[in-house]
Protein backbone atom coordinates (compact mmCIF):
# COMPACT_ATOMS: atom_id res chain seq x y z
CA UNK A 1 0.00 0.00 0.00
CA UNK A 2 1.67 3.47 -0.80
CA UNK A 3 2.19 6.07 1.69
CA UNK A 4 2.35 9.36 1.24
CA UNK A 5 5.45 10.90 2.63
CA UNK A 6 4.78 14.37 2.14
CA UNK A 7 2.17 16.99 1.64
CA UNK A 8 3.28 16.66 -2.23
CA UNK A 9 1.19 13.48 -4.17
CA UNK A 10 4.09 12.84 -6.18
CA UNK A 11 5.87 11.22 -3.68
CA UNK A 12 4.70 8.58 -2.77
CA UNK A 13 6.92 5.90 -1.35
CA UNK A 14 5.98 1.90 -1.37
CA UNK A 15 7.34 -0.13 1.64
CA UNK A 16 7.23 -3.45 1.38
CA UNK A 17 7.46 -6.12 4.43
CA UNK A 18 10.45 -7.36 5.64
CA UNK A 19 10.13 -10.68 4.71
CA UNK A 20 8.79 -10.10 1.37
CA UNK A 21 12.39 -8.09 1.09
CA UNK A 22 14.18 -10.69 2.68
CA UNK A 23 12.44 -13.59 0.69
CA UNK A 24 13.74 -11.69 -2.29
CA UNK A 25 17.41 -11.27 -0.79
CA UNK A 26 17.44 -14.73 -0.58
CA UNK A 27 15.97 -15.92 -4.40
CA UNK A 28 19.18 -13.59 -5.44
CA UNK A 29 21.54 -14.59 -3.37
CA UNK A 30 20.70 -18.45 -3.87
CA UNK A 31 19.86 -18.20 -7.39
CA UNK A 32 23.15 -16.23 -8.21
CA UNK A 33 25.40 -18.95 -6.58
CA UNK A 34 24.20 -21.98 -8.24
CA UNK A 35 24.76 -20.17 -11.43
CA UNK A 36 28.22 -18.92 -10.53
CA UNK A 37 28.96 -22.68 -9.41
CA UNK A 38 28.00 -23.71 -12.40
CA UNK A 39 29.41 -21.34 -14.81
CA UNK A 40 32.51 -21.57 -13.18
CA UNK A 41 32.54 -25.08 -13.79
CA UNK A 42 31.44 -24.54 -17.13
CA UNK A 43 34.65 -21.79 -17.40
CA UNK A 44 37.14 -23.72 -16.19
CA UNK A 45 35.94 -27.11 -18.28
CA UNK A 46 34.44 -25.64 -21.20
CA UNK A 47 31.33 -27.77 -21.60
CA UNK A 48 27.93 -26.84 -21.16
CA UNK A 49 27.74 -26.74 -17.83
CA UNK A 50 25.06 -23.76 -18.22
CA UNK A 51 21.73 -24.12 -19.92
CA UNK A 52 18.08 -22.39 -19.87
CA UNK A 53 16.05 -25.34 -18.26
CA UNK A 54 18.40 -24.62 -15.46
CA UNK A 55 16.91 -21.29 -14.30
CA UNK A 56 13.41 -22.44 -13.56
CA UNK A 57 14.78 -25.45 -11.46
CA UNK A 58 17.12 -23.36 -9.45
CA UNK A 59 13.81 -20.91 -9.15
CA UNK A 60 12.07 -23.61 -7.44
CA UNK A 61 15.06 -25.05 -5.14
CA UNK A 62 15.24 -21.72 -3.78
CA UNK A 63 11.75 -20.38 -3.80
CA UNK A 64 9.80 -23.49 -3.54
CA UNK A 65 12.41 -26.28 -1.69
CA UNK A 66 9.52 -27.87 0.22
CA UNK A 67 7.40 -28.84 -2.75
CA UNK A 68 7.28 -32.35 -4.41
CA UNK A 69 8.32 -30.29 -7.64
CA UNK A 70 11.20 -28.72 -6.42
CA UNK A 71 12.47 -32.02 -4.63
CA UNK A 72 15.94 -33.59 -5.76
CA UNK A 73 14.23 -36.58 -7.07
CA UNK A 74 11.89 -34.60 -9.10
CA UNK A 75 14.59 -32.49 -10.29
CA UNK A 76 17.09 -35.41 -11.23
CA UNK A 77 14.30 -37.90 -12.21
CA UNK A 78 12.95 -35.09 -14.74
CA UNK A 79 15.74 -34.07 -16.08
CA UNK A 80 17.42 -37.55 -16.23
CA UNK A 81 13.99 -38.49 -18.39
CA UNK A 82 13.78 -35.64 -20.20
CA UNK A 83 17.45 -35.88 -21.85
CA UNK A 84 17.00 -39.78 -22.83
CA UNK A 85 13.90 -38.80 -24.35
CA UNK A 86 14.98 -35.77 -26.43
CA UNK A 87 17.83 -37.94 -27.56
CA UNK A 88 15.57 -40.55 -28.03
CA UNK A 89 13.50 -38.20 -30.64
CA UNK A 90 16.61 -37.07 -32.32
CA UNK A 91 17.42 -40.44 -33.08
CA UNK A 92 14.08 -41.41 -34.10
CA UNK A 93 13.93 -39.16 -36.56
CA UNK A 94 17.21 -39.26 -37.97
CA UNK A 95 18.23 -35.84 -37.09
CA UNK A 96 20.95 -36.61 -34.10
CA UNK A 97 23.63 -35.64 -36.44
CA UNK A 98 22.12 -32.47 -37.67
CA UNK A 99 22.72 -28.98 -36.80
CA UNK A 100 20.38 -27.28 -34.69
CA UNK A 101 16.92 -25.87 -35.08
CA UNK A 102 18.72 -22.86 -35.11
CA UNK A 103 20.75 -23.57 -37.80
CA UNK A 104 18.77 -25.37 -39.58
CA UNK A 105 15.14 -24.35 -39.21
CA UNK A 106 12.17 -26.26 -38.68
CA UNK A 107 11.19 -29.02 -40.51
CA UNK A 108 8.53 -31.87 -39.98
CA UNK A 109 11.48 -34.26 -38.58
CA UNK A 110 11.92 -31.48 -36.06
CA UNK A 111 8.56 -30.58 -35.37
CA UNK A 112 7.83 -34.61 -34.64
CA UNK A 113 11.18 -34.83 -32.24
CA UNK A 114 9.91 -31.75 -30.06
CA UNK A 115 6.05 -32.75 -30.14
CA UNK A 116 7.76 -36.09 -29.28
CA UNK A 117 10.03 -35.69 -26.51
CA UNK A 118 7.87 -33.33 -24.53
CA UNK A 119 4.78 -35.92 -24.74
CA UNK A 120 7.01 -38.51 -23.64
CA UNK A 121 8.39 -36.72 -20.96
CA UNK A 122 5.37 -35.68 -19.59
CA UNK A 123 4.03 -38.89 -19.92
CA UNK A 124 6.86 -40.62 -18.25
CA UNK A 125 7.02 -38.06 -15.36
CA UNK A 126 3.35 -38.63 -14.93
CA UNK A 127 3.69 -42.37 -14.28
CA UNK A 128 6.90 -42.18 -12.03
CA UNK A 129 4.86 -38.95 -9.79
CA UNK A 130 8.05 -37.33 -10.64
CA UNK A 131 6.65 -33.42 -11.54
CA UNK A 132 9.26 -30.71 -12.71
CA UNK A 133 7.99 -28.60 -15.39
CA UNK A 134 11.27 -27.49 -15.80
CA UNK A 135 12.30 -30.77 -17.37
CA UNK A 136 9.70 -29.75 -19.91
CA UNK A 137 12.58 -27.03 -21.56
CA UNK A 138 15.18 -29.78 -21.18
CA UNK A 139 13.53 -31.79 -23.83
CA UNK A 140 12.69 -29.28 -25.84
CA UNK A 141 16.69 -28.50 -26.02
CA UNK A 142 17.20 -31.45 -26.96
CA UNK A 143 14.60 -32.22 -29.32
CA UNK A 144 15.50 -28.97 -31.07
CA UNK A 145 19.18 -30.12 -31.03
CA UNK A 146 20.36 -27.39 -29.21
CA UNK A 147 22.28 -30.09 -26.97
CA UNK A 148 22.49 -33.50 -28.60
CA UNK A 149 25.77 -35.10 -28.12
CA UNK A 150 26.05 -37.64 -25.97
CA UNK A 151 29.08 -35.88 -24.07
CA UNK A 152 26.78 -32.94 -23.72
CA UNK A 153 23.75 -34.61 -22.68
CA UNK A 154 25.80 -36.29 -19.36
CA UNK A 155 27.30 -32.74 -18.77
CA UNK A 156 23.58 -31.16 -18.94
CA UNK A 157 22.72 -34.07 -16.28
CA UNK A 158 25.90 -33.41 -14.09
CA UNK A 159 24.72 -29.77 -13.92
CA UNK A 160 21.66 -30.52 -13.24
CA UNK A 161 23.39 -32.54 -10.21
CA UNK A 162 25.66 -29.72 -9.34
CA UNK A 163 23.07 -27.00 -9.27
CA UNK A 164 20.65 -29.26 -7.18
CA UNK A 165 23.32 -30.09 -4.82
CA UNK A 166 24.63 -26.13 -4.32
CA UNK A 167 20.79 -25.14 -3.98
CA UNK A 168 20.09 -28.37 -1.29
CA UNK A 169 22.91 -26.79 1.02
CA UNK A 170 22.27 -23.24 0.04
CA UNK A 171 18.13 -24.04 1.88
CA UNK A 172 19.72 -25.54 4.66
CA UNK A 173 22.46 -23.19 5.05
CA UNK A 174 19.56 -20.03 5.29
CA UNK A 175 17.26 -22.60 7.26
CA UNK A 176 14.85 -23.11 4.76
CA UNK A 177 13.68 -27.19 4.36
CA UNK A 178 14.42 -28.95 1.17
CA UNK A 179 14.75 -32.47 1.75
CA UNK A 180 17.85 -34.87 0.58
CA UNK A 181 15.91 -36.56 -1.56
CA UNK A 182 12.25 -37.09 -1.88
CA UNK A 183 9.25 -34.47 -0.30
CA UNK A 184 7.33 -35.57 2.26
CA UNK A 185 3.99 -36.85 0.77
CA UNK A 186 0.46 -34.67 0.91
CA UNK A 187 -1.64 -35.47 3.56
CA UNK A 188 -5.06 -36.31 2.38
CA UNK A 189 -8.04 -34.77 3.99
Amino acid sequence: MPVQTDESPSRVQTHESPSRVSTATRAFGGSAVALVVAGTVALLTRQPWLFPSLGPAVMLHIEQPDKPESSPRNTVIGHLVALLAGYAMLVVTGLADNPSALQEGFSVPRIIAAAGSLAITAAVLVLLNAAHPPAGATTLIVGLGLLKTPTQLVIAFAAVVLVTVVDLLFNRSTGRKMPVWRAPAAKEE
